[in-house]
Protein backbone atom coordinates (compact mmCIF):
# COMPACT_ATOMS: atom_id res chain seq x y z
CA UNK A 1 0.00 0.00 0.00
CA UNK A 2 1.13 3.31 -0.65
CA UNK A 3 2.59 5.11 2.09
CA UNK A 4 0.16 8.01 3.64
CA UNK A 5 2.14 11.23 3.84
CA UNK A 6 0.65 15.10 4.89
CA UNK A 7 -0.14 17.27 2.31
CA UNK A 8 1.96 20.50 2.52
CA UNK A 9 1.81 24.19 0.66
CA UNK A 10 4.83 25.66 -0.32
CA UNK A 11 5.71 29.30 -1.60
CA UNK A 12 8.20 29.57 -3.22
CA UNK A 13 10.44 27.31 -5.38
CA UNK A 14 13.75 29.56 -5.26
CA UNK A 15 17.30 28.45 -3.73
CA UNK A 16 16.15 27.43 -0.24
CA UNK A 17 12.44 26.47 -1.07
CA UNK A 18 14.10 23.48 -3.82
CA UNK A 19 16.32 22.54 -0.41
CA UNK A 20 12.91 22.16 1.57
CA UNK A 21 11.61 19.99 -1.70
CA UNK A 22 14.85 17.91 -1.34
CA UNK A 23 14.25 17.19 2.54
CA UNK A 24 10.51 17.13 3.19
CA UNK A 25 9.08 15.38 -0.03
CA UNK A 26 9.80 12.10 1.69
CA UNK A 27 7.34 12.95 4.54
CA UNK A 28 4.84 15.42 2.54
CA UNK A 29 3.40 15.75 -0.70
CA UNK A 30 4.48 18.79 -1.22
CA UNK A 31 1.96 21.15 -3.31
CA UNK A 32 3.92 24.25 -4.72
CA UNK A 33 2.84 27.59 -5.39
CA UNK A 34 5.14 29.71 -7.84
CA UNK A 35 4.11 31.55 -10.49
CA UNK A 36 8.20 31.95 -11.96
CA UNK A 37 9.39 29.91 -15.06
CA UNK A 38 12.28 28.43 -13.74
CA UNK A 39 9.73 27.19 -11.21
CA UNK A 40 7.69 25.54 -13.71
CA UNK A 41 10.95 23.65 -15.28
CA UNK A 42 12.39 22.75 -11.75
CA UNK A 43 8.89 21.42 -10.89
CA UNK A 44 8.56 19.17 -13.81
CA UNK A 45 11.93 17.69 -13.80
CA UNK A 46 11.62 16.71 -9.97
CA UNK A 47 7.69 15.76 -10.23
CA UNK A 48 6.41 18.81 -7.39
CA UNK A 49 3.20 19.74 -8.00
CA UNK A 50 2.38 23.19 -9.09
CA UNK A 51 -0.78 24.63 -7.99
CA UNK A 52 -2.83 28.15 -7.97
CA UNK A 53 -2.40 30.20 -4.67
CA UNK A 54 -5.13 29.43 -2.90
CA UNK A 55 -4.73 25.61 -3.23
CA UNK A 56 -1.30 25.68 -1.79
CA UNK A 57 -2.87 27.99 0.94
CA UNK A 58 -5.72 25.41 1.50
CA UNK A 59 -2.81 22.65 3.79
CA UNK A 60 -3.03 22.01 6.83
CA UNK A 61 0.66 23.18 6.92
CA UNK A 62 2.19 25.81 4.67
CA UNK A 63 5.42 27.24 4.39
CA UNK A 64 6.65 30.37 2.99
CA UNK A 65 9.95 30.20 1.34
CA UNK A 66 9.60 33.50 -0.61
CA UNK A 67 11.84 36.66 -0.18
CA UNK A 68 11.15 39.04 2.75
CA UNK A 69 10.01 42.07 0.88
CA UNK A 70 6.95 39.97 -0.85
CA UNK A 71 6.30 38.82 2.80
CA UNK A 72 3.48 40.46 3.95
CA UNK A 73 1.50 41.07 1.25
CA UNK A 74 1.63 37.37 0.72
CA UNK A 75 0.09 36.74 4.17
CA UNK A 76 -2.75 38.66 3.24
CA UNK A 77 -3.44 37.09 0.34
CA UNK A 78 -3.09 33.47 1.94
CA UNK A 79 -4.98 34.52 4.79
CA UNK A 80 -8.62 33.84 3.89
CA UNK A 81 -7.52 30.55 2.42
CA UNK A 82 -5.43 28.96 4.84
CA UNK A 83 -7.63 26.14 7.22
CA UNK A 84 -8.71 26.28 10.91
CA UNK A 85 -6.06 25.13 13.18
CA UNK A 86 -3.35 25.34 10.02
CA UNK A 87 0.01 25.95 11.03
CA UNK A 88 1.53 28.65 8.86
CA UNK A 89 5.74 28.57 8.98
CA UNK A 90 8.34 30.89 7.18
CA UNK A 91 12.00 30.18 6.84
CA UNK A 92 13.66 33.51 6.68
CA UNK A 93 16.86 35.33 7.98
CA UNK A 94 14.92 38.01 9.80
CA UNK A 95 12.03 37.47 12.47
CA UNK A 96 10.90 40.18 14.19
CA UNK A 97 8.76 41.65 11.30
CA UNK A 98 8.10 38.56 9.62
CA UNK A 99 6.27 37.28 13.29
CA UNK A 100 4.49 40.50 13.38
CA UNK A 101 3.06 40.70 9.47
CA UNK A 102 2.34 37.13 9.90
CA UNK A 103 0.47 37.25 13.28
CA UNK A 104 -1.46 40.54 12.07
CA UNK A 105 -2.58 38.91 8.68
CA UNK A 106 -3.53 35.39 9.56
CA UNK A 107 -6.93 34.90 11.65
CA UNK A 108 -6.34 33.83 15.27
CA UNK A 109 -7.01 30.31 14.82
CA UNK A 110 -3.82 29.75 12.46
CA UNK A 111 -0.77 28.96 14.35
CA UNK A 112 2.60 30.75 13.20
CA UNK A 113 5.80 29.28 13.72
CA UNK A 114 8.66 31.68 12.72
CA UNK A 115 11.56 29.63 12.00
CA UNK A 116 15.59 30.67 10.31
CA UNK A 117 17.02 27.20 9.45
CA UNK A 118 21.25 28.05 9.91
CA UNK A 119 22.30 26.87 6.87
CA UNK A 120 21.32 26.60 2.57
CA UNK A 121 22.08 25.41 -0.04
CA UNK A 122 25.41 25.84 -0.17
CA UNK A 123 26.20 24.66 3.16
CA UNK A 124 23.87 21.98 3.26
CA UNK A 125 25.38 20.25 -0.69
CA UNK A 126 26.01 17.52 1.73
CA UNK A 127 23.18 16.73 4.02
CA UNK A 128 21.67 19.01 6.73
CA UNK A 129 22.55 16.16 9.75
CA UNK A 130 22.74 18.31 13.20
CA UNK A 131 23.05 21.72 11.60
CA UNK A 132 20.90 24.14 13.69
CA UNK A 133 17.55 25.46 13.08
CA UNK A 134 16.06 28.79 15.08
CA UNK A 135 12.34 28.01 16.42
CA UNK A 136 10.67 30.77 17.36
CA UNK A 137 6.83 29.54 18.47
CA UNK A 138 4.85 33.45 17.94
CA UNK A 139 1.40 31.85 17.86
CA UNK A 140 1.91 27.92 18.59
CA UNK A 141 -0.37 25.30 20.31
CA UNK A 142 1.65 22.04 19.88
CA UNK A 143 5.74 22.93 19.93
CA UNK A 144 6.45 19.39 21.22
CA UNK A 145 5.34 17.05 17.96
CA UNK A 146 7.39 19.70 15.37
CA UNK A 147 10.35 20.10 17.92
CA UNK A 148 10.39 16.10 17.65
CA UNK A 149 10.05 16.02 13.81
CA UNK A 150 13.14 18.57 13.37
CA UNK A 151 15.09 16.48 15.26
CA UNK A 152 14.39 12.91 15.42
CA UNK A 153 13.17 12.83 11.89
CA UNK A 154 15.42 15.23 9.69
CA UNK A 155 18.23 15.17 12.32
CA UNK A 156 18.44 18.61 12.98
CA UNK A 157 19.99 20.79 16.23
CA UNK A 158 16.81 22.88 17.55
CA UNK A 159 17.11 26.11 19.68
CA UNK A 160 14.13 27.31 20.76
CA UNK A 161 14.21 31.19 21.34
CA UNK A 162 11.97 34.84 20.91
CA UNK A 163 12.22 36.36 17.35
CA UNK A 164 13.81 39.54 19.29
CA UNK A 165 16.57 37.11 20.76
CA UNK A 166 17.09 35.69 17.08
CA UNK A 167 17.75 38.77 15.60
CA UNK A 168 19.70 40.49 18.13
CA UNK A 169 22.14 37.41 17.89
CA UNK A 170 21.82 37.09 13.90
CA UNK A 171 22.19 40.98 13.39
CA UNK A 172 25.91 39.98 14.05
CA UNK A 173 26.27 36.58 12.90
CA UNK A 174 25.21 37.08 10.08
CA UNK A 175 25.10 40.70 9.30
CA UNK A 176 29.05 40.67 9.64
CA UNK A 177 30.10 38.02 7.73
CA UNK A 178 28.10 38.71 4.98
CA UNK A 179 29.20 42.39 5.34
CA UNK A 180 32.61 41.33 5.31
CA UNK A 181 31.77 38.46 2.29
CA UNK A 182 30.48 41.21 0.05
CA UNK A 183 33.87 43.28 0.95
CA UNK A 184 36.39 40.43 -0.22
CA UNK A 185 34.49 39.52 -3.25
CA UNK A 186 34.75 42.82 -4.23
CA UNK A 187 38.36 43.19 -3.78
CA UNK A 188 38.81 39.61 -5.65
CA UNK A 189 40.42 37.80 -7.11
CA UNK A 190 42.04 36.90 -4.16
CA UNK A 191 45.18 35.05 -3.93
CA UNK A 192 45.02 30.74 -3.71
CA UNK A 193 48.77 30.36 -3.56
CA UNK A 194 51.12 30.61 -0.34
CA UNK A 195 47.99 31.09 2.03
CA UNK A 196 47.81 30.69 5.82
CA UNK A 197 44.75 28.51 7.76
CA UNK A 198 43.57 31.14 9.04
CA UNK A 199 43.16 33.15 5.46
CA UNK A 200 41.84 29.89 4.68
CA UNK A 201 39.15 29.50 6.61
CA UNK A 202 37.88 32.97 5.96
CA UNK A 203 37.72 32.63 2.66
CA UNK A 204 35.75 29.34 3.48
CA UNK A 205 33.54 30.98 5.32
CA UNK A 206 33.24 34.09 2.27
CA UNK A 207 32.16 30.75 -0.40
CA UNK A 208 29.50 29.71 1.98
CA UNK A 209 27.71 33.13 1.49
CA UNK A 210 29.28 34.39 -1.51
CA UNK A 211 26.75 32.15 -3.64
CA UNK A 212 23.63 33.74 -1.86
CA UNK A 213 21.52 36.66 -3.52
CA UNK A 214 22.18 40.41 -3.60
CA UNK A 215 18.48 40.43 -2.17
CA UNK A 216 18.78 38.35 0.84
CA UNK A 217 22.43 40.29 1.12
CA UNK A 218 20.15 43.58 1.57
CA UNK A 219 17.23 41.74 3.99
CA UNK A 220 20.14 40.53 6.28
CA UNK A 221 21.50 44.11 6.41
CA UNK A 222 18.03 46.27 6.17
CA UNK A 223 15.29 44.42 7.47
CA UNK A 224 16.81 42.90 10.53
CA UNK A 225 16.49 45.91 12.95
CA UNK A 226 19.52 45.39 14.84
CA UNK A 227 21.53 45.32 11.81
CA UNK A 228 22.22 49.08 11.68
CA UNK A 229 23.71 49.61 15.26
CA UNK A 230 26.37 46.93 14.25
CA UNK A 231 27.02 48.24 11.21
CA UNK A 232 27.73 51.41 12.96
CA UNK A 233 30.18 49.55 15.44
CA UNK A 234 32.11 47.81 12.62
CA UNK A 235 32.09 50.82 10.60
CA UNK A 236 33.59 52.94 13.31
CA UNK A 237 36.33 50.38 14.15
CA UNK A 238 37.08 50.52 10.53
CA UNK A 239 37.91 53.88 10.50
CA UNK A 240 39.63 54.22 13.77
CA UNK A 241 42.16 51.21 12.24
CA UNK A 242 42.13 53.22 9.27
CA UNK A 243 43.36 56.27 11.31
CA UNK A 244 45.69 54.73 13.55
CA UNK A 245 47.67 53.35 10.16
CA UNK A 246 47.60 56.47 8.02
CA UNK A 247 48.67 58.78 10.82
CA UNK A 248 51.35 56.72 12.83
CA UNK A 249 49.28 56.46 15.59
CA UNK A 250 49.98 53.30 18.22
Amino acid sequence: MPKKVHKLGLFGLGAFGRLIVRHLSPYFDIRAYDPSPEAKAYAKRHNVELVSLEEAAANRIVILATPIRTLKALAEQIAPHVPLNALVIDVGSVKVNPAQWLTDALPKSVCVLCTHPLFGPQSARYGIHNMEIVVCPVRVRHLPPIVKFLEKTLDLKVSVTTPEVHDRALAAVQGLTHLIAKVLNGMGPLPTEHTTRSYDLLMQGVGLVSGDSDELFMSIERDNPFAAEIRKRFFHEIDSLRTRLENGHK
